[in-house]
């Protein structure tokens, strides 16, 4: 290295680090070290004009002003291996769990290309969770991408571990792991993932990879990046089935969003940072399935004021193969998962892929609900009593449905006190389809709350 590659630090900014070079223009994403203190790395993020670039400040350390930055020429890099699985981390690879330091033979860029166009495989099974709601409105597809968006507190965390519990915990088969990115969320809610993780034996498939709430933005906005870069590692090097969990992709959006301001960036018409849609764009890509092996993924979306309208929400939308929306009615009435199951999508609900008796039943359901949610309006006007005969059939008939897609999950039975359940999805299709009949027309709703197959409630 010549000493062409010397930088020199011009402004500093929190997070954003300003340094200008002389006749050497460094690539994006490349790793710059201070000259006097190697630990302290900066990624080059930007062109602010000419020869100076807007960089990421890695650590909480700040330089001065000033001082002489080294271009290593090359990018972040994380540790990959076997070892990962099992262990908690940073971006960087750094252990954060009491295991001690991470030794493995190879590292990785945590930045690459895409798989090529020939190379991607369309996901066309599902994948059964056991969880009565999402199996039956919106499936999950092997090697597809799920969104469970919500406001704050209505459970998608909640929703999010038990989806790990009943794929990872109760149907490991071996063939797969699972890598779980912890995107600015609360430091307390992934200590009790791992520790739940290690309770139940399935540590040992699993990486985990941290940045939490605390965490400077620039730290928040790479460790997703990193996560998704374990991924494809397991996926192509190693070659196993991946299950990959993001809680919660809005803080990637945010970080983004917050070191875009520091860059002075004129926002974009949501509010939000210009580049937002290309940043959505180029982590989704990666997460794609090969004709080898797949990657499902599963991505918490935080909504801000229960505003699904929102950009940084709508970013998401375009790129999953199923939206789970939950909703804070259905979650104040005491429906849980809280699931508003209307506004809730899957593109395997076709012929094809679920079979055409799912199919079928899911028209005559959604068409129940539909109707039901006409009738309520009438019925917080006038009361149950004064619809006709008909009407209160299919309302009864609604309620009765609803309260059947409840359900006792497994990761809360120690505050709610009832056992966790999961129930295929041949059963709940043939329940789904006895309801709408009406064959439990003469029973009461509340009956229906909380239990695994329909016959429970009889």
């Amino acid at each position: 290295m010549g000493m062409n590659n010397l930088g020199r630090i011009v402004s500093i900014k929190q997070q954003i680090v300003e340094v200008q070079f002389q006749g050497h223009h460094p690539k994006i994403h490349s790793l710059l070290e201070l000259k006097k203190d190697k630990s302290l790395k900066l990624e080059v993020f930007t062109s602010s004009s000419g020869n100076r670039f807007y960089c990421l400040l890695m650590s909480n350390d700040h330089p001065k002003i000033g001082a002489e930055v080294i271009d290593t020429q090359e990018s972040i890099r994380i540790p990959v291996g076997l070892e990962l699985l099992g262990r908690a981390i940073d971006l960087f690879g750094k252990a954060q769990d009491e295991g001690g330091q991470l030794e493995t033979k190879h590292t990785k860029t945590i930045f690459k290309h895409e798989l090529s166009y020939h190379e991607i495989n369309t996901p066309k099974d599902v994948l059964e969770t056991g969880i009565k709601v999402i199996d039956f409105f919106a499936p999950i597809l092997k090697g597809g991408k799920v969104g469970l968006f919500g406001g704050a507190g209505v459970g998608k965390t909640i929703l999010l571990s038990e989806i790990i519990h009943n794929i990872v915990i109760s149907g490991n088969k071996g063939n797969s792991v699972s890598v779980f990115a912890g995107v600015g969320e609360r430091s307390r809610e992934g200590q009790e993932l791992y520790e739940t993780m290690k309770d139940t034996g399935v540590l040992k498939d699993i990486c985990l990879v941290y940045g939490q709430m605390g965490e400077n933005p620039a730290v928040r906005f790479r460790t997703a990046t990193s996560g998704v870069a374990v991924a494809e590692y397991f996926r192509d090097e190693v070659g196993k089935d991946v299950l990959f969990f993001i809680d919660n992709i809005f803080r990637y959006a945010q970080a983004g969003y917050e070191l875009s301001t520091l860059m002075n960036n004129i926002p974009s018409e949501g509010g939000y940072q210009a580049t937002l849609s290309s940043e959505m764009a180029s982590l989704h890509e990666r997460l794609s399935s090969s004709r080898k092996h797949h990657i499902t993924s599963f991505e918490a979306i935080y909504v801000p004021s229960d505003d699904l309208t929102d950009y940084g929400v709508q970013s998401v939308f375009p790129y999953l193969d199923s939206s789970l929306v939950l909703s804070r009615t259905a979650y104040q009435q005491g429906q849980f998962p809280a699931v508003d199951i209307l506004a809730s999508v899957s593109s395997a609900l076709n012929q094809d892929i679920v079979g055409e008796l799912h199919f079928v039943i899911l028209l005559q359901a959604q068409a129940l609900l539909k109707r039901a949610v006409a009738l309520e309006r009438m019925v917080s006007l006038i009361g149950e009593a004064e619809l006709s005969a008909d009407d209160r059939r299919i309302f009864k008939r609604a309620k009765i449905l609803k309260n059947y897609m409840t359900q006792a999950l497994s990761v809360v039975e120690a505050q709610t006190g009832r056992k966790g359940v999961s129930v295929p999805l041949k059963q709940v299709v043939e329940d789904v389809k006895n309801i709408a009949e009406g064959k439990y027309d003469g029973i009461e709703p509340e009956k229906f709350l909380y239990i695994g197959g329909a016959e429970e409630a009889v």
